[in-house]
């Protein structure tokens, strides 16, 4: 678990060494801030993806806008109806209710830290991911919690073509 250190006027503070990591090497989450921490401000962590892979399936927020920036790297993220490729320092913020989803550059690794405000407890979803990724949870499991952390899975032609394409040359 992070280990968040309230100081004075309510800032936050979390060290490198104490955040939590979810999922192995070359592609994880760090959990830097949540929710309850950032009083209900924001909500963030920081994706590092390896070469070409998939981040963020496709869904949409319907209380949050999501920030992207990229520090290092190169990420495809899909915004709406069109892919954008974002690279070292670009910035993209994504309205409520707009479809997107992430992955890195299929000739690229990427760096992201990301930001959903206002916030939503977003810790456990990352946790459970992991467990998905081990065998530990179940697909109904995660669809089940899509109110509570509102992240609402949708179909995107279009991404499944840009990545499909991309990824296989």
């Amino acid at each position: 678990m992070s280990l968040i250190q309230p100081v004075e006027h309510g800032a936050v503070i979390v060290r490198a060494a104490d955040a939590e990591i979810v999922g192995q090497s070359p592609s994880t989450i760090r959990l830097l801030a949540d929710s309850s921490a950032t009083g209900g401000a924001l909500s963030t962590q920081r994706v590092t993806l390896g070469r070409g892979a998939d981040g963020a399936t496709p869904h949409h927020h319907t209380a949050s806008s999501e920030l992207f920036y990229v520090l290092d790297g190169e990420a495809q993220i899909l915004v709406g109806e069109r892919v954008v490729t974002a690279g070292e320092g670009d910035l993209v913020i994504v309205p409520p209710n707009t479809p997107h989803a992430f992955g890195a550059a299929p000739d690229a690794g990427a760096d992201l830290l990301i930001v959903i405000t206002p916030g939503v407890e977003r810790f456990d979803y990352f946790r459970l991911l992991g467990r998905l990724g081990r065998g530990e949870a179940t697909l109904e499991e995660l669809l089940e919690a899509q109110e509570r952390f509102d992240n609402h899975f949708l179909d995107s032609p279009l991404w499944r073509e840009t990545r499909a394409v991309e990824n296989d040359g």
